[in-house]
């Protein structure tokens, strides 16, 4: 097969211009097109024919790709090398050799991925992880306002750290009181955390979704009031135990999640809103998660 090999350098072990990754491909009789993530024209890349795009990186660049070649008919595989690997983790692709993987795609099945839109006063963004906001947002806005060492590269250990720091602020974290609607159905209340998860894993892997599954056209809305605030706590308490441990949360299924966002901090995947010196008119106002459609394929070896 022709592969486009997206791959980022800075994830995973040290393999600054993919050659062990092209070796790895070529030696399993592919014609190998390689792209590093991290320098200009990996956009353009995705741009040219291919019979499979294969990305070689974390979550981020998993997703910065999807949102690129969603609805294109181009199947994806991935090498999961990044910290946390949700998407990879939701599609059982985690913690293999890469060389089983290689040899899986032959006869591999495929396996849809939906591809979300979370509309909002800054305009429109897909997501693939899921929005929400609470806990988890409210963890990413304090790492927006923390001084980050610059070239620091993310150490091995970020998972752990940030479920440590998620433990912490879970018996303290204060509830938003948030209008919402899921599929018309009235779900306004006060929340610790409330999340709109097309995958089973969320930020640092926690494991919230009960009944995702991959591709299924619907989203889980996991719900945690001060009700569950001991049963959140002591799932973050308990994930050295067992990292696929299930969060028994509250939850509904839907395709349309609508709020009425008053300034909160919010997550869209990654990314946190509002953004840093927004538009006055970027703060607030409602904010509309759905699915229409949009997915992508991956190959799901055996």
């Amino acid at each position: 097969m022709l592969v486009t090999l997206i791959h980022n350098p800075s994830a995973g072990d040290q393999d600054e211009d993919g050659e062990s990754l092209r070796k790895l491909l070529r030696d399993a009789g592919h014609e190998v097109r390689y792209q590093s993530a991290k320098q200009d024209g990996w956009k353009r890349a995705l741009k040219k024919p291919a019979d499979l795009i294969v990305i070689a990186g974390g979550d981020g660049t998993v997703g910065r790709v999807i949102r690129r070649v969603a609805d294109r008919g181009i199947p994806l595989a991935l090498l999961p090398s990044g910290t946390a690997n949700n998407i990879a983790r939701s599609l059982e692709q985690v913690e293999r050799p890469f060389e089983e993987l290689v040899r899986g795609w032959e006869k591999a099945r495929r396996v849809k991925l939906d591809v979300g839109v979370a509309k909002g006063p800054w305009g429109e963004r897909n997501f693939i992880e899921g929005v929400g906001f609470g806990l988890f947002a409210g963890l990413l806005a304090s790492h927006e306002l923390e001084k980050k060492p610059k070239g620091k590269r993310r150490g091995a250990g970020g998972v752990e750290t940030a479920l440590r720091r998620l433990s912490k602020d879970a018996g303290r974290v204060e509830a938003i009181e948030v209008t919402a609607k899921l599929d018309g159905k009235d779900l306004s209340g006060h929340y610790l955390m409330l999340e709109a998860l097309n995958l089973r894993y969320v930020g640092p892997n926690m494991h919230l979704a009960i009944d995702s599954v991959p591709g299924d056209g619907e989203f889980e809305v996991v719900l945690v009031t001060e009700d569950e605030r001991e049963r959140l706590v002591h799932y973050l308490d308990s994930w050295q135990d067992n990292r696929e441990r299930l969060a028994v949360l509250p939850s509904h299924r839907g395709k349309r999640l609508q709020i009425e966002w008053t300034g909160f901090p919010l997550h869209i995947d990654d990314k946190l809103y509002p953004k840093k010196d927004p538009a006055p008119k970027e703060i607030a106002g409602p904010v509309e998660a759905r699915l229409e459609g949009a997915a992508v394929e991956f190959l799901m070896p055996e």
